[in-house]
């Protein structure tokens, strides 16, 4: 199963999310963007081991339509009264992981743990947010993407990613 503990990707940094109002609606959200299945349950106090750093998000509330666990509603980056016992995790219907769907990884778990090496993108000096060269983030500094072997299933993964279309 795909499942653990939820982080987020957030200011060039990985950190979890507080279980305060943490429900089925906001696994939703995360199995969707990871392209996990449907959310069959939303299992907070660090079941899949407490984190370390930065807790991004606290008092999540999503509606369950989201694309992405940023477009949620929460309280601001990084402000919380939580502590990682209180890490929030995901168990998906879904067996394996689609990698680089979004800035979210399931971490301390099955199957998604290897979600842990999705790098996000951006894309620069194009006419637009969504055109541009592709850049990617790894070991905190952005870099290109070689075209050798590039094609257009590529260049849908990126568009998805950042929400284009």
């Amino acid at each position: 199963r795909c499942a653990g503990r939820v982080e987020v990707f957030h200011n060039k940094k990985w950190g979890t999310v507080c279980d305060d109002n943490w429900d089925l609606l906001d696994a939703e959200v995360v199995c969707r963007q990871l392209d996990c299945g449907r959310a069959l349950s939303a299992p907070g106090g660090g079941q899949f081991g407490q984190g370390d750093g930065i807790i991004w998000m606290d008092e999540t509330n999503c509606t369950g339509m989201e694309n992405t666990l940023s477009a949620c509603r929460a309280r601001p980056w990084g402000i919380n009264n939580c502590y990682h016992g209180e890490d929030a995790g995901v168990v998906c219907s879904g067996d394996q992981c689609s990698f680089g769907i979004g800035p979210c990884k399931v971490a301390g778990g099955g199957v998604c743990s290897a979600v842990s090496t999705f790098a996000p993108v951006r894309l620069v000096d194009g006419p637009g947010r969504c055109a541009g060269r592709v850049e990617v983030f790894h070991n905190e500094k952005w870099g290109t993407v070689c075209d050798d072997s590039w094609d257009f299933v590529d260049a849908k993964v990126v568009c998805r990613q950042l929400d284009c279309g």
